[in-house]
């Protein structure tokens, strides 16, 4: 396997309308991507499209070295975790955080099967290597929105992925609590055997330095892609947002004023 995802002339039509239109992009084995656009750029379509959720209306797909078409969808998601606000709207509330995190090796909301205890000792250490091993038996409506989104990353590794789709992660989260995150999210990608990333945000300066490289989408488009320096810069944003920009770098990630 040379790829961890490869899309070839994407194109996705709803009501008639092209959604996505002539989407190349492919993903090496030991990349991590970011996924950067607007709200309505098709960011969310095309993480459907990536867990076979949805099909392409034209093109091919491989991913983790299955071709679309010819591999089975649902057990190719056993090894994608995707963490999004889609999910987050499904959980039950009342679930004790322990249980959320270990229904994730069932691809379930709540659980209905009977976890072993060795289920449980890795659902722990998921949850300390995240640093909410302190929200044992707290449930799950009582937690911050920032330790609710390390409990449904602890979830999405329950199951030891071999891609994870961090979708909007650190959206609504206040400024300490998105930098806590962050730190967690870049802790987990230096890990051995850690997963293949791929973050999805509208804010540059959550594109950690692990995020070696970045797409633009835009109106469904591959604006640009490539290497995060060589993507996010002045004159690329400023063409991409269609008004001049300032891009300021520190501690290798970029942040955004406008000129």
């Amino acid at each position: 396997m040379n790829h961890v995802f490869e899309m070839k002339n994407i194109t996705w039509l709803r009501d008639g309308k092209k959604v996505l239109s002539d989407i190349n992009w492919s993903a090496e084995v030991g990349q991590h991507w970011a996924l950067f656009g607007l709200n309505g750029s098709g960011k969310t379509t095309l993480l459907n499209m990536l867990n076979g959720y949805i099909w392409p209306t034209t093109g091919e797909i491989n991913v983790l070295g299955h071709r679309f078409g010819d591999v089975d969808l649902r057990e190719l998601r056993k090894s994608i975790g995707w963490v999004s606000s889609s999910l987050q709207e499904k959980l039950h509330g009342g679930d004790k955080a322990q249980n959320l995190v270990v229904s994730g090796k069932y691809a379930s909301i709540g659980l209905y099967d009977k976890p072993s205890e060795e289920d449980y000792e890795r659902a722990m250490m998921l949850m300390k290597q995240l640093r909410c091993g302190h929200l044992i038996d707290r449930s799950y409506v009582t937690c911050s929105q920032g330790e609710q989104q390390k409990l449904l990353i602890a979830r999405a590794l329950m199951s030891s992925p071999r891609l994870l789709i961090l979708d909007e992660a650190a959206n609504g989260l206040d400024f300490i609590s998105k930098e806590e995150l962050l730190d967690s999210i870049d802790e987990l990608a230096h890990q051995n055997h850690a997963p293949h990333m791929l973050y999805v945000t509208h804010h540059t300066e959550e594109i950690l330095p692990i995020f070696t490289h970045t797409l633009l989408l835009h109106q469904g488009e591959v604006f640009m892609s490539g290497l995060t320096r060589d993507v996010l810069n002045e004159e690329c944003l400023s063409e991409f947002f269609e008004l001049p920009v300032d891009v300021s770098w520190k501690n290798d990630r970029a942040s955004l004023s406008k000129k």
